[in-house]
């Protein structure tokens, strides 16, 4: 049985995998930041700290075979705190992953490494980079962080585009990029257990009809997503979008209109 590590295990999504995981009987170390976890199961191996800490990494991934990384700043923040958090921490973690012989790091990457693409485009996972702020930059970073370590030590990555992980959309963009929690669970599984990956990069994102992305790649994974947006519509298209007219141009959403100060461009709806 493979050891698997999952970092974030206190934040939104670290919570449901942690839970999911430990139900499927994953060989697990759950970790979170600066606060101790409440072991969930008896015996659960649990531990805290600070990832820009070689040692606290050292002792996260002794044993571990594979790597879920869930930890970092999720939202448009300063960048110093980005740079700590998201560049620091995730140079810390793959130094340890090559030191400990970890052989794959699933990494949690994010839409909004692309989030300035129009929504009328549908792309791939090779389009280019358009990032929709300074969280969406460091995404951007990350996955090249993980293709050097590849290239340059074999460690094999599963780079998930992260949409709109939630347990159901509730908005109009979400009917694009949501990615429901069955699909969250079934991503991370293929990534923990598909053989021969090295890197790869896909889009976090479930079966959904609207949907911005073509992730026809995922299939090497094994992945097909079973949930759909679509089932949802009906009562999402009943209410207003909260979303600013210039971010509904952007697949980033709110991201995208966040510091925008152009004034070329009309903020028309769709």
């Amino acid at each position: 049985m493979k050891k698997v590590a999952l970092t974030g295990a206190a934040g939104q999504l670290g919570r449901v995998l942690r839970k999911a995981l430990l139900e499927r009987g994953v060989d697990l170390r759950s970790a979170a930041g600066s606060q101790p976890l409440e072991p969930i199961v008896a015996g659960e191996d649990v531990m805290h700290g600070d990832l820009r800490d070689a040692a606290v990494v050292d002792r996260l991934l002794a044993g571990v075979d594979v790597l879920i990384h869930m930890a970092g700043t999720s939202v448009e923040r300063p960048l110093p705190e980005i740079i700590e958090n998201n560049l620091r921490a995730l140079v810390e973690v793959y130094d340890g992953a090559r030191r400990h012989g970890v052989k794959r790091v699933v990494f949690a990457s994010s839409n909004h490494a692309i989030g300035m693409h129009p929504v009328e485009s549908k792309l791939g996972v090779d389009c280019e980079f358009r990032p929709d702020g300074f969280y969406g930059l460091s995404k951007m970073w990350g996955e090249g962080l993980a293709r050097l370590y590849w290239d340059k030590h074999g460690i094999e990555s599963v780079c998930i585009r992260i949409g709109s992980c939630v347990e159901k959309p509730t908005e109009f963009r979400h009917l694009s990029t949501w990615l429901g929690f069955d699909d969250l669970l079934q991503l991370i599984d293929r990534s923990i257990h598909a053989p021969d990956l090295g890197f790869e990069v896909v889009w976090g994102v479930s079966a959904n009809t609207r949907s911005y992305w073509d992730n026809s790649g995922a299939a090497r994974l094994g992945y097909q997503p079973r949930q759909n947006a679509e089932d949802y519509a009906a009562a999402i298209l009943a209410k207003s979008n909260p979303i600013s007219a210039i971010g509904q141009r952007f697949q980033g959403g709110s991201f995208a209109s966040f510091d925008f100060s152009r004034q070329d461009i009309s903020p028309e709806t769709r």
